[in-house]
């Protein structure tokens, strides 16, 4: 990872991609002070609704928080043609812009690896969390990026097919209950990589099936820079998103494979990535076709253009570091409230505070890329 100061853009800057990748942040970040959980188990039946919703679903179905890293592997995909044409501009070469991808999937893939190794001084070959299944996903779309979308869509497709296949029949007795927690394809694998007999639900698999996040997200990013008409390209990718609920929640609702996202089962994978090209097209609608919330955009800006940094911040545990010195403060000016209340405030506290880090960081124009 380098910071480096911010030069003259050669493409013109779609902001919604900032925008969403931004607030798709600023809700880890929350997720990292421990607020959402002040929301679970109060008296209001609407609060506790908004609780459950940011938090993942035990198993079959669909919460808020399941769409959380469906946005971000997306986002990263549709930065990928705008990225890639502006390297070009500078100058760069096809085996430049290869060398880059790799390195760049290599260090994902380390950071990723380091969020478990840093705790525990273990070593695990684990690709559980955001940034190791995006070492995957991203050399993955961007290889074939330049195919044409009807090759990229029908790859995408594919993979869930195989994937979709491969938990169906698989043939290791214990591990052969596709959709049974524990006994499944993905089980097996964590069990094989960890050296465990019983690792956690999540599967390091995941990173083949949520390939289809990022490809969708390169192929979003191209429609965006198309030429077509502004009203066919939102079109498109509405429709798109719309086919894609139909197809995953069908495949749930006709029993045929249920939505799960700790095994990224294909209906998953499908209901998710429909949910955020909705959510992408109305951010780029608002954002950069009407340019309506021009300081809200601002505000989630500043933390999307230091994505990375603030992932690995909090992910190492700085929240804590930054509530020990937080806490007194809050105790001081409001030791009138309950001990609960100083919680929250004290949670709020470093949420802002990581944020206005992000935004000393956005107006020194220093970014953190890798």
């Amino acid at each position: 990872m380098k910071a480096h100061k911010a030069g003259i853009q050669q493409t013109e800057r779609i902001k919604s991609v900032d925008f969403f990748r931004g607030f798709t942040m600023f809700l880890l970040a929350g997720e990292a002070t421990g607020i959402f959980q002040f929301l679970n188990g109060t008296n209001s039946s609407f609060i506790n609704a908004i609780g459950e919703q940011l938090e993942h679903h035990k198993w079959n179905g669909l919460h808020f928080w399941d769409l959380i890293q469906p946005f971000f592997m997306f986002i990263v995909g549709v930065s990928i043609p705008f990225a890639v044409a502006n390297r070009i501009q500078k100058g760069d070469t096809q085996k430049s812009l290869l060398a880059h991808a790799l390195k760049r999937s290599f260090l994902l893939l380390f950071f990723g690896w380091a969020l478990y190794f840093i705790p525990t001084g273990i070593f695990v070959l684990k690709l559980q969390n955001v940034l190791a299944q995006l070492a995957v996903t991203y050399l993955i779309a961007f290889l074939i990026r330049n195919q044409s979308i009807k090759f990229q869509l029908i790859f995408s497709l594919l993979i869930l097919l195989i994937m979709d296949l491969a938990y169906r029949y698989f043939p290791v007795e214990g591990f052969n209950h596709p959709w049974v927690n524990y006994q499944n394809l993905g089980a097996w694998v964590n069990n094989k990589l960890e050296g465990v007999e019983k690792s956690k639900p999540w599967a390091s698999i995941n990173a083949f099936s949520t390939t289809a996040h990022t490809i969708w997200g390169v192929v979003c990013g191209q429609v965006i820079r198309s030429k077509i008409a502004t009203s066919k390209k939102i079109r498109n990718i509405v429709v798109a998103g719309l086919l894609c609920l139909v197809l995953g929640y069908g495949l749930d609702l006709a029993n045929i494979t249920p939505i799960i996202k700790k095994i990224a089962t294909s209906s998953f994978v499908l209901v998710s990535g429909g949910w955020t090209l909705l959510g992408y097209i109305l951010f780029y609608y608002v954002v950069d076709i009407k340019k309506w919330l021009s300081k809200i955009n601002l505000f989630f800006m500043v933390i999307g253009a230091n994505s990375i940094f603030i992932y690995l911040f909090f992910s190492i545990g700085a929240t804590s570091i930054i509530a020990k010195i937080n806490k007194p403060f809050v105790n001081l000016f409001f030791q009138w409230t309950d001990p609960i209340t100083i919680e929250i405030l004290t949670c709020l506290s470093v949420w802002f505070s990581m944020w206005y880090i992000c935004f000393w960081l956005y107006n020194k124009k220093i970014f953190f890329k890798i």
